[in-house]
């Protein structure tokens, strides 16, 4: 036989034994296995202790794609201790379905301090082709809010987008506005979003 199935009860074990060094191969090899296999093992992934498990469960679970791995994602984005988790699980509910993450993830963004997360979400709403201008703009203008200097990062490069594919008249007044910051990266991503 060139291909074995998978040792599912094996995974299993890996995957729950609480040691990251056989719990994250596993989950990587989860990628050839059909939904109905890889989601209660993905599942079982996120109730470990190791962040890093829970968040390539995460990761797993935007790839794997069911109702019961989008409900444990919003959990996660609410309610994990670790922003790394936390960002991890906004990605892939943003690949899931924009539509239906679009409010769960600005509302998290709102709310969620950790640079980490909203640098996610940034990142992860930025690379959407079809997403609305509105949308956009009302991240970049929390982004360009918030205390952290990457995080205004982002915020202004989303600005510069608005301006480069929409010529958005709100988002060239904030990115003027934006050549004032304290942050010579701010600054830098202010000019170069003028230029177009």
């Amino acid at each position: 036989m060139a291909n074995p199935s998978p040792d599912l009860d094996a995974l299993r074990d890996a995957i729950g034994s609480g040691d990251p060094s056989r719990a994250m191969p596993a989950l990587v090899g989860l990628r050839t296995l059909p939904e109905a296999q890889a989601i209660p093992l993905l599942l079982l992934g996120l109730e470990q202790q190791e962040f890093m498990v829970r968040s390539l469960s995460c990761a797993g679970l935007g790839v794997k794609q069911s109702e019961v791995g989008w409900l444990a994602l919003v959990r996660a984005l609410q309610h994990d201790d670790d922003a790394n988790v936390r960002a991890e699980a906004a990605n892939s509910l943003v690949s899931h379905s924009l539509e239906r993450s679009w409010p769960l993830v600005r509302d998290v963004f709102a709310a969620d301090e950790q640079w980490l997360v909203r640098c996610s979400i940034l990142s992860a709403l930025a690379e959407q082709p079809g997403i609305e201008a509105a949308w956009l703009f009302e991240l970049a203008e929390m982004a360009i809010a918030d205390g952290d200097g990457t995080v205004r990062v982002g915020g202004t490069e989303i600005l510069g987008r608005l301006v480069r594919d929409n010529g958005h008249g709100e988002a060239r007044l904030a990115l003027q506005a934006m050549q004032s910051d304290s942050d010579h990266r701010v600054v830098a991503a202010a000019l170069n979003g003028l230029q177009a």
